[in-house]
């Protein structure tokens, strides 16, 4: 049992070390990714919602980019970001329609990974089309510190 600790141990500290020289140094490929759609509620278009993009993290999701949706509730957002692995993105969309409460409606979308461009240019963009924030997506939470 006791011999596994020591390796155990060492191969965590690995793993933090070499994420924090990641941090430090810039160290992997520049990827990029965009998506692009349109944001309605209840049939109107849902002007001027927040709409982030992260890339998951194991412990903290990082922020790639931000924007809002223009009077047409259209957006198109474009992130990138350098990383040994294949980034893994996500889209949070904050909005309140049909809420009246003090925080946002927050719901999350993953991004395929053949979205992912190496360069700092995207090749293509991940196109979700229309969605109506008054349908209820799975994941949708409460969320206050957007």
């Amino acid at each position: 049992m006791r011999s596994y600790y020591l390796p155990m141990q060492f191969l965590l500290f690995l793993a933090i070390f070499a994420s924090c020289i990641h941090g430090l140094l810039g160290v992997g490929r520049l990827q990029s990714v965009a998506v692009s759609g349109r944001l309605i509620c209840e049939g109107r278009p849902a002007a001027g919602v927040k709409v982030k993009m992260y890339e998951k993290e194991f412990f903290l999701d990082r922020k790639m980019a931000e924007v809002y949706t223009d009077t047409n509730g259209i957006f198109q957002i474009t992130g990138r970001k350098r990383e040994i692995s294949t980034i893994d993105p996500k889209l949070n969309v904050y909005h309140k329609c049909n809420y009246m409460g003090l925080c946002y409606k927050k719901f999350g979308i993953t991004i395929p990974d053949n979205y992912i461009t190496w360069g700092y240019s995207p090749e293509r963009t991940y196109d979700i089309g229309t969605l109506n924030l008054a349908n209820k997506y799975t994941g949708t939470t409460t969320d206050c510190l957007n």
